[in-house]
């Protein structure tokens, strides 16, 4: 009800009424409205422009009530405020940050883990984590620019199918695809990538199926030319790894005290072990003989960089014109020390493997002829390599 000062004229009751009948007509809900409800109505049709100002989000006034009946049917009791504090607080907050910057991070990170205190073996080989942080630079560098919460599918579509990947040996595209997992992983719990990522579901990170590829092995007269033309540094972690099986990492953490504190055995202890499990190494007496000139040695048996390795390594087998094959030394060890004793857990606890692996891996590789050979490989003995020519009558004394 509404009164009014006079009948007809501007702002009188007549006009008031023509005015109403004709919203009625259009259908209008606004005259059905009292007084406080039209206020509520202004009130909020300010909040909705102020949250889109603040926002950028337009959200119409029935969208809001309709979405707000329906959380606080399903919350009973409880204040839609409260449920929405104890859900982000079980949400983290993506932080935006270069790709570039997060794998330096992540390197760092790694870096700490190489460091041991006195005794003991640290968490990760500087080795290793020197390889992953080679690919994890290289794959930060196709991308440059690129914020990491904002990585794709399709960015690892294109980093995996370019050329200097899919040339790579399927081995070594699922040690990348292992280390990009890895990354990953610490993304989400450092808030740099959502949990729902869903990066890995990507068809290129899955792993691929290895073929059996022909082990290669170094034969015993190969052997025999690059244990008699090492140096006195090269020439005990060789015999080592030839000899004994000893992995190259684990041979090049080794101190002379494994080597002769128990007698007739190398002691590959936890902390220098890759699988990190004391293993006893028996010598056999062809390695027994290469190492004997080294008794009295203390320390380490390798101090320099494991690519300082590498490269005295190529340069000896080089020069002598023997080719390349990877691991070939443990691997001429596995080979022919199964087929000597046909006994793969022999094998394995000596290899630091397990007997399923040397089986598959070494089975019917070598006779055991040729295993009796690779270890007879021995130091020339003094003599052994004159030969004594008939003395002519009448030769001077």
């Amino acid at each position: 009800m509404r009164s009014f000062s006079h009948f007809s004229g501007q702002g009188g009751a007549k006009d008031f009424a023509e005015q109403l009948a004709k919203d009625l007509s259009q259908g209008s809900q606004v005259p059905s409205l009292s007084a406080a409800e039209a206020r509520s109505a202004l009130s909020i049709r300010d909040a909705l422009d102020a949250f889109r100002h603040q926002t950028g989000r337009s959200v119409t006034a029935i969208q809001a009530v309709t979405d707000y009946l329906s959380a606080a049917r399903k919350l009973g009791d409880r204040p839609l405020a409260e449920a929405v504090e104890g859900f982000l607080g079980t949400v983290a907050t993506i932080k935006r940050v270069k790709l570039a910057v997060a794998v330096e991070e992540f390197i760092a990170g790694q870096g700490i883990k190489t460091k041991a205190k006195e005794g003991e073996r640290a968490q990760l080989s500087s080795g290793y984590v020197y390889q992953t942080s080679q690919w994890l630079r290289n794959f930060a560098a196709d991308f440059p620019g690129y914020d990491l919460c904002d990585f794709g599918r399709d960015h690892l579509k294109l980093y995996f199918c370019d050329k200097r990947r899919t040339d790579l040996a399927p081995k070594s595209r699922n040690h990348l695809r292992a280390t990009v997992k890895m990354f990953f992983n610490w993304a989400v719990r450092n808030d740099y990538l959502p949990t729902n990522h869903r990066l890995l579901e990507a068809d290129v990170m899955r792993r691929e199926t290895l073929t059996g590829g022909e082990t290669d092995f170094y034969r015993p007269a190969e052997l025999r030319a690059l244990l008699e033309n090492a140096d006195e540094i090269m020439l005990p972690i060789l015999a080592i790894q030839a000899l004994a099986g000893v992995r190259l990492e684990e041979a090049h953490r080794l101190e002379w005290q494994d080597v002769f504190g128990t007698e007739g055995h190398i002691v590959i202890s936890a902390t220098k072990s890759k699988t990190r499990s004391r293993r006893l190494v028996s010598l056999c007496p062809a390695l027994a003989a290469w190492l004997k000139p080294f008794q009295a040695k203390e320390g380490r048996l390798w101090t320099a960089h494991r690519d300082t390795w590498h490269s005295r390594f190529n340069d000896l087998r080089e020069s002598l014109h023997i080719p390349a094959r990877k691991n070939g030394l443990r691997h001429g060890f596995c080979t022919f020390h199964f087929a000597l004793h046909g006994n793969e857990n022999l094998t394995a606890a000596q290899a630091g493997n397990s007997p399923t692996m040397i089986h598959q891996s070494y089975k019917g590789l070598a006779t055991k002829k040729q295993a009796e050979e690779w270890f007879s490989v021995q130091p020339v003995k003094a003599g052994d390599n004159i030969i004594e020519l008939p003395q002519q009558s009448g030769a001077m004394a």
